[in-house]
């Protein structure tokens, strides 16, 4: 009959080989795997911040309460988290109250007590001057707050202001958002992130909150490069779907009809399903100006045209969207674009 082992070789097996004595020892580690183990003398490595157990995290400070800011915000108080929002009308902040958020007075306020600080505001200078200067997001929050600008900026203006958001004690991500206003509402938005891996995984209770498809895309500033073409890919559907409809309604087709077995087929895109029936009812109530979409052009073609590539279709639609913001629609929805092809074609 076998005997069961000893227990005592059992655990000599698996015990950690030991080099020196006293103070002077080392751990070799794991006699299989030779992992490395801590060194006692070693200093002991910084921490990321942590936040509460679960999907909860202590307080958020949105600060720009948009059309697509306020949404988030709301979402994020629906979520479970403590939301302070401000906005310089206070028309949205008392709103977000009413949701069950809290006001600040200023950015300054907003941010004190923050573990985390979203911005949302329109461009790169607005970004500049709300984390920047004595009153800003850098000087007020905390050592080890995770900022996460959901703005769409420049590339290179990301990265630098992640670089001083760093030497503030600040963990930066740029992490801009595509779904419109719409996607805001539902918490459905896609959410590309640049910034450190560790960041980006600490930050995952505030943007799954918000978003539904969320992926690091490299380091600072990728997030924003991955939104300029984001903006070129989703201006150029536009204008097509709108020549498409314009071609349509030429021929006096049922254009209920067609957009519906256009959508099931390759043609068929979520810029189709969400702005297909707003041209149709010429209604361009926004969901994302056309005014924001000039902009984001703007650095579409700036950036291609430093890194020598080629953007002929952006360029073209770039220009189309310029000449209908600079007409006076810049306020109507990026489906607006829709008018300029009708205005091209002579038709009302």
């Amino acid at each position: 009959m076998d005997r069961p082992q000893p227990r005592t070789r059992l655990r000599r097996l698996h015990r950690p080989r030991i080099q020196g004595t006293g103070r002077n020892r080392l751990r070799l580690g794991h006699p299989r795997t030779r992992r490395p183990l801590s060194q006692p003398n070693s200093p002991p490595a910084l921490k990321p911040q942590t936040f509460s157990k679960g999907t909860t995290m202590s307080n958020v400070a949105v600060i720009g309460l948009g059309i697509m800011g306020l949404p988030m915000a709301i979402n994020l108080v629906k979520a479970g988290h403590t939301v302070t929002g401000f906005n310089r009308s206070q028309d949205k902040i008392d709103k977000l109250v009413s949701e069950g958020g809290k006001g600040a007075t200023s950015i300054a306020d907003a941010v004190k007590d923050a573990d985390v600080v979203i911005t949302m505001v329109p461009d790169s200078p607005d970004v500049e001057g709300v984390v920047s200067g004595p009153e800003g997001v850098f000087a007020n929050a905390k050592k080890g707050t995770i900022w996460i600008d959901a703005s769409s900026i420049r590339p290179d203006v990301a990265k630098r202001l992640s670089e001083e958001a760093t030497a503030a004690g600040i963990r930066p991500l740029d992490a801009p958002v595509s779904g419109g206003e719409q996607g805001a509402i539902d918490a459905v938005l896609s959410i590309m992130v640049g910034g450190e891996a560790a960041d980006f995984e600490a930050a995952q209770p505030v943007l799954t909150a918000v978003g539904k498809t969320i992926v690091h895309v490299g380091p600072a500033g990728s997030g924003q490069t991955v939104k300029a073409a984001n903006q070129l890919i989703v201006a150029v559907n536009i204008q097509v779907l709108g020549e498409a409809i314009a071609f349509l309604e030429a021929y006096g087709v049922d254009t209920d009809a067609a957009l519906k077995v256009l959508g099931g087929g390759l043609a068929g895109s979520k810029v189709l399903d969400q702005k297909g029936q707003k041209m149709l009812d010429r209604n361009f109530d926004p969901g994302f100006r056309l005014a924001l979409h000039h902009k984001d052009l703007g650095i579409v073609t700036s950036a291609a045209r430093e890194a020598n590539v080629a953007v002929p279709l952006g360029a073209v639609v770039a220009q189309l969207v310029a000449a209908t913001v600079n007409q006076g629609d810049g306020g109507l929805d990026h489906s607006g674009l829709f008018k300029q092809v009708l205005q091209l074609s002579g038709r009302k």
